[in-house]
């Protein structure tokens, strides 16, 4: 009898511990509240002026690699002649690399501009939001937050555990037996980020993998906001990325969403932006500063109004989303052309990568047998084509959606942080004859090779990749 009894109560508790788990599955996958401000949508703005960067690594006609870097020397330039506020939101940020090789010092330099000008303007206002990844969540001090702390900046580390989570399996689980044991500093365990960077601790590691972030990166001065691709991140330094420079009132929305960040996340002297007055613009790009899920909307709100004599521009480091691809190939069968340029998914700062989820899903497409969909890699090297850009090219009206967020669920379903721009004008604008000329430039090789065709890296998908794609999309237990 007794026997029994411990039975039906093992049995009884591994039942309630299930249960347990799949509420906190639903819970924090779908029912817990964002923070608020979190998914923001600002307002239409009429801009003139907007401008396009990209960085660009190559090889040249005579076979030379060629490093064309534009983002950060602009973004550096803002920072110069900012006097009244600075506002950063930046992914990775930290120099620590493989060591193998030497990589540009963009978290120096981007330290360095900041602090010199806060010397220039003492009473410069510095708010820098990063994601926790660049202290691996608390395992050390990271020597460039404290460079800007020292020097008088609010750095504030965007607290995760309020966003929803994206690896809900793990994370449930995490939440019921770890996430009370915090982190802790002076781990022994090899960093993620580098192999010379600081040890990290078991615990931190465990964090890790719910495998949450605010991946946003942007820069706003009074004067103007940059939304880009980019990370300062040294090791991120030859990266193809794209970026976007906007003025005038559409400032103010940028900062509404990161004030929210800041709000929730920690502490700050945030720049009083409410009571300003940007001069009200009648250009011709109508444009909008999206985040989180209302990029996603963005996103399918256009593509359903593609069709024949239109042609889709994506460049993309990881495509996953299947709303997004059925949209493609619907808009194919309506007679529109698709030219897609991915990352490969090859490597990823001195790691090598098994190609998901880029080669499966490349894969899927090329077997929807779609004549009007044709495919491209950017043959990368050392680097990673880390753009995240979509460009339509309509009869009537282009349109134009970039910024930080892949086309993965974890960038589009309100897990992570992102920040993007919606334009749209007439394709006369310099902007979109810029972008037009960028895509043009890498599907036909000009002056350079960029890309490969599809054909190049098919051989890379095996059957485990294949089958591990699928077990991770049925599972949501990825890293894309």
């Amino acid at each position: 009898m007794k026997k029994l009894f411990r039975k039906k109560r093992f049995w009884l508790i591994v039942i309630l511990i299930f249960i347990v788990l799949v509420f906190m599955i639903a819970y924090h996958t779908s029912w817990k509240k964002l923070p608020e401000g979190i998914s923001y949508e600002g307002d239409v703005h009429e801009l003139s002026g907007v401008e396009f960067f990209r960085d660009l690594t190559y090889e040249d006609e005579e076979g030379n690699t060629v490093h064309d870097a534009e983002i950060f020397d602009e973004i550096n330039a803002m920072i110069d002649e900012a006097e009244d506020f600075i506002v950063a939101d930046m992914f990775l940020f930290n120099g620590y690399t493989d060591g193998k090789r030497d990589f540009p010092p963009l978290s120096e330099n981007l330290v360095d501009a900041i602090l010199a000008q806060k010397e220039k303007h003492p009473d410069l206002k510095v708010v820098f939001i990063t994601d926790p990844i660049n202290t691996v969540y608390g395992s050390y001090e990271s020597e460039s937050i404290k460079r800007l702390r020292d020097g008088g900046v609010d750095v504030v580390l965007t607290d995760l555990n309020e966003l929803r989570d994206s690896n809900p399996l793990y994370s449930s689980v995490w939440r019921l037996t770890a996430s009370w044991m915090g982190t802790g500093d002076g781990g022994w365990i090899s960093n993620p980020l580098a192999k010379d960077a600081p040890g990290v601790t078991l615990r931190s590691y465990l964090k890790l993998m719910n495998i949450k972030a605010n991946h946003r990166k942007l820069v706003v001065t009074e004067d103007a906001a940059i939304v880009s691709t980019a990370n300062p991140h040294d090791a991120s330094g030859y990266h193809e990325n794209v970026a976007f420079k906007m003025t005038g009132p559409i400032i103010r929305d940028i900062l509404e969403a990161e004030e929210a960040v800041v709000r929730y996340s920690g502490d700050a002297d945030f720049p009083d932006y409410k009571n300003r007055k940007w001069e009200k613009q009648d250009g011709p790009v109508k444009t909008k500063f999206v985040t989180e899920g209302k990029t996603y909307q963005a996103i399918l709100e256009e593509l359903k109004d593609v069709g024949k004599g239109d042609t889709i521009w994506l460049g993309m480091y990881y495509l996953a989303d299947r709303k997004i691809i059925d949209l493609i190939d619907k808009a194919a069968d309506r007679g529109a052309e698709a030219n897609i340029i991915m990352d490969p998914n090859k490597q990823s700062f001195g790691h090598e990568k098994t190609g998901i989820p880029n080669l499966p899903v490349a894969a899927e497409m090329q077997r929807l047998g779609n004549k009007n969909i044709h495919l491209r890699w950017y043959d990368v090297n050392i680097e990673q084509f880390h753009t995240k850009m979509l460009y339509l090219d309509k009869e009537e009206e282009d349109v134009i959606i970039a910024g930080s967020a892949n086309y993965t669920r974890r960038n589009l379903a309100d897990l992570n942080l992102e920040a993007n721009v919606v334009m749209k004008g007439s394709g006369e604008e310099p902007v979109f004859q810029e972008v037009d000329g960028y895509f043009t430039k890498l599907w036909n090789n000009e002056d350079g090779h960029f890309t490969a065709d599809y054909e190049e890296y098919t051989d890379k998908l095996t059957f485990i990749r294949y089958a591990t794609y699928y077990l991770q999309k049925w599972t949501w237990f990825t890293t894309y």
